[in-house]
């Protein structure tokens, strides 16, 4: 691999976001994510070679660490922080459709949950391994999810919840665009959530942690 994108890649594995940045300690007054993905453009790599060859990786094994439970979630909010300063220089060339994603996911904290680390976690894993992501916050009511999924169509949906009184808000939600989208892929997440309770609403697939909702929608890229 590329040094620079060596580099870089460790950045985003261990959450060193730019040079003013004191974390990790052993990284402290170098370059970051942010100086180091600058650097890659303009010696004429890719934003798709970044993205596969610095970005996603680095992204897997922070998600493998997790799951693992090697580390935490602070670190894993300093890897995405890091994989996001990188983004920043990247996201034009998809917007401007010079690079192409390899799909919409839509996500959102279901209705009368305001809880939104772990939906940010997944959201920022899944735009690290190659996705557009529509987030489209938190207490999310039905209709916009609706609006959402009209608006992008093939798109994916990740649904959260943090409280199991909210849990019945995901079910309803689930019921209403499975009837409406029927071929619609429907992720679920949260604490209270399990694969049984999956099941049990009709969505498609659950995971205790961002690097599995990663790897199921990686099965789906067109």
């Amino acid at each position: 691999m590329n040094q620079l994108l060596e580099k870089l890649s460790a950045c985003v594995e261990f959450g060193k976001i730019d040079i003013k940045s004191p974390y990790p300690p052993s990284m402290k007054d170098q370059e970051g994510a942010f100086e180091l993905t600058r650097s890659a453009l303009d010696a004429g790599i890719s934003p798709g070679e970044i993205l596969e060859e610095a970005l996603i990786p680095a992204m897997s094994r922070v998600g493998q660490k997790f799951s693992r439970n090697e580390i935490f979630v602070p670190q894993m909010l300093m890897a995405a922080k890091a994989m996001n300063s990188s983004m920043t220089h990247i996201r034009p060339y998809y917007l401007s459709g010079e690079t192409k994603r390899k799909g919409t996911f839509i996500i959102g904290t279901v209705t009368g949950d305001l809880h939104d680390i772990g939906k940010n976690l997944v959201a920022m894993m899944i735009e690290g391994a190659g996705w557009e992501v529509i987030d489209l916050g938190v207490d999310v009511s039905i209709e916009k999810f609706i609006d959402a999924a009209e608006l992008h169509p093939g798109a994916v949906v990740g649904l959260s919840a943090l409280l199991t009184t909210t849990m019945e808000n995901m079910r309803k939600t689930v019921a209403i665009l499975k009837e409406k989208f029927p071929h619609l892929q429907v992720l679920v997440g949260g604490a209270p959530v399990t694969t049984e309770f999956c099941e049990k609403i009709g969505a498609d697939f659950y995971s205790p942690d961002p690097q599995g909702a990663v790897d199921y929608i990686s099965t789906l890229a067109r």
